[in-house]
């Protein structure tokens, strides 16, 4: 059987953390804990705790991004948008404290729109983006900045789901994905041609 690498090991320790608790849970000492290393093992590996915070959103944004690719391949422009949207809400929904890490928290080195969010940059956000250039390549939607369009799309959608995740929607989980579809379509219907 193999070992998993140390900092391998120290990065999906920290995951872990912000998965359940948020980013703000995240220290070099609790981390070491977890990943049964001694806290100055970590600094071998990670010169610091926002290295380590990054190396926890890359890996988890390389994830996203093999996950969301390609949503129903087979299907109309507005099925593998509507299954895209499915994943993120799968994503923001089921895991609260890792999106707000990787989608919403200010800290030090998350990404910044537009450089960060190009390709290879956000690979959940170039999901979007290439779905929107198809959109685009089919007459499904208008021609247009493809960067920001996706960030028009995907904005609305953060927005609800924040909404969402601080108890401000009174609906079920099932009423606000369907709420999250319609929304979308109305935005989509703007940008039709």
């Amino acid at each position: 059987m193999s070992q998993v690498p140390t900092a391998e090991r120290i990065a999906s320790a920290a995951r872990d953390i912000v998965a359940t608790e948020g980013a703000a849970a995240v220290s070099m000492r609790r981390v070491a804990e977890a990943a049964g290393v001694t806290a100055m093992a970590i600094y071998r590996h990670y010169e610091n705790r926002e290295v380590l915070l990054r190396a926890v959103a890359d890996a988890t944004g390389r994830e996203l991004g093999t996950t969301w690719k390609d949503p129903a391949p087979d299907g109309t422009w507005q099925d593998r948008f509507e299954a895209l949207l499915d994943r993120f809400l799968d994503f923001a929904l089921g895991q609260p404290h890792l999106y707000r890490f990787l989608m919403t928290d200010d800290w030090a080195q998350a990404r910044l729109y537009p450089d960060g969010f190009r390709e290879p940059g956000s690979p959940p956000f170039t999901a979007l983006v290439r779905l929107v250039e198809e959109g685009m390549r089919e007459g499904v939607l208008r021609e247009d900045d493809p960067l920001e369009v996706a960030l028009t799309i995907s904005t609305q959608s953060q927005g609800m789901v924040l909404h969402y995740l601080a108890g401000r929607m009174g609906t079920t989980e099932a009423e606000f994905r369907s709420m999250c579809r319609r929304t979308s379509r109305r935005i989509l219907d703007g940008i039709s041609p």
